[in-house]
């Protein structure tokens, strides 16, 4: 099942279970706006490259849209349309006031130099300054994106409309961005499990965690588990994968991938394949790389017990429906990545005030807020088969409210 079918039988599933009407169903399952872009950029050799830049304006009915800018080579119209739901769902199960989007270039950043990159995020800027604001649309990094992306785009944007520091998070702090911003999906994705162990009356000191991706969720989320106790056994990115059973040494592990821009030929664990990280011996399992990773054939080979999404969409409905049956707990996407977009309203909050909060109080409000969004869903999951479906019926059904309300 491709990615926007996936995201469309999850909240079909809810609907169904909230009973929404047909209409309401329909008018929460259409992107409010769905943009496309060229964008013509010079290179450094001289000659002129051409992209294709999208945005997708799924919902805002319980406030301004928030989602990221992604540069990757798979990103297309159905890719942005089926983040922008998911945006949508997960402000409402952390019960941010905001409504979801996405956005992205069809591009490999890794192929443009910085000031390619630079040109292209300008024009990709002017593109989109008139559909994009404080009070519209407020984006943010993404894959392929970072801090540096976003002070172009504060900085073009802001050519148009004056000085506009709250239309973008992920931010400099130079530049508005919020302290502890950089961590906070990873850190979320450590609240997730915590909360979950909590419950099972367990500590996350000596758990051991695989983590598939070594970008800025997977990297954080593993250091930052580490660091509480737990033995990160496996850590895989794009270069490959390297596995340690007595666990992994984290500062050296990154100190390498700062080095040589990759996993591979660490001297501190061996060579693992990147797929076998998925069904290597662990208990907690973090996907933080792309979606569609977990599938109905690898599904029933996974050892870990518990599975924390770091990214979007890494697990099919056919995957879902083999650990429900194996007795795996899924932390979904839409709350365990939600760390980042809590974080980037943290920053927005901020940005509108004035006021910059220390690192310590941004991280007391995420877990404060992971924590009682952790409870809500522990709700609505009397009434749910597992907490995927429990995420979206609680999502759907703020949603539902605040758009019948708005009738």
């Amino acid at each position: 099942m491709k990615f926007i079918e996936a995201s469309k039988h999850y909240f079909d599933q809810a609907a169904k279970a909230l009973d929404l009407g047909e209409r309401l169903k329909r008018q929460l399952s259409t992107p409010q706006r769905e943009i496309k872009v060229e964008l013509t950029v010079p290179l450094d050799s001289g000659e002129i490259a051409t992209f294709v830049g999208y945005r997708v304006q799924h919902d805002s009915s319980r406030g301004p849209m928030k989602g990221g800018i992604r540069y990757h080579p798979c990103v297309d119209e159905d890719e942005v349309t089926a983040l922008a739901s998911l945006m949508t769902w997960k402000t409402a199960v952390v019960d941010l006031p905001y409504g979801g989007a996405k956005g992205g270039v069809n591009c490999d950043p890794r192929q443009l130099s910085q000031n390619e990159l630079q040109r292209l995020t300008r024009v990709l800027t002017d593109r989109m300054q008139d559909v994009i604001g404080p009070y519209r649309d407020i984006p943010a990094p993404d894959m392929g994106t970072n801090a540096q992306t976003m002070a172009w785009i504060v900085d073009q944007y802001s050519n148009y409309h004056g000085w506009s520091p709250a239309v973008i998070t992920g931010k400099p702090v130079e530049l508005g961005g919020s302290l502890g911003r950089e961590a906070a999906t990873g850190r979320g994705c450590l609240y997730a499990l915590e909360a979950l162990l909590a419950d099972q009356r367990r500590s996350i000191e000596g758990i051991t965690v695989a983590v598939q991706g070594f970008g800025n969720v997977g990297s954080w989320a593993a250091r930052l588990m580490a660091e509480q106790g737990a033995r990160i056994v496996a850590v895989s990115d794009v270069t490959g994968a390297t596995y340690n059973a007595d666990g992994l040494d984290m500062a050296a592990l990154v100190e390498h991938v700062q080095k040589t821009r990759g996993v591979i030929n660490f001297k501190g664990g061996e060579v693992l394949k990147a797929e076998e990280i998925l069904t290597c011996p662990c208990e907690v399992l973090v996907p933080a790389a792309l979606e569609e990773q977990l599938t109905e054939v690898n599904a029933k080979d996974v050892q870990a017990k518990i599975i924390v999404e770091g990214a979007n969409g890494p697990t099919t409905p056919e995957a879902d429906e083999t650990f429900r049956r194996r007795g795996i707990t899924v932390i979904p996407d839409i709350f365990a990545n939600a760390g980042g977009v809590t974080v980037s309203y943290f920053e927005w909050v901020q940005n509108i005030q004035q006021y910059r909060w220390s690192e310590e109080r941004v991280n007391q409000e995420l877990r404060a807020r992971m924590t009682q969004a952790w409870a809500d869903l522990k709700g609505a999951a009397k009434n749910a088969r597992d907490l995927r479906e429990a995420a979206f019926m609680l999502a759907v059904s703020r949603v539902a409210k605040a758009t019948l309300l708005r009738s």
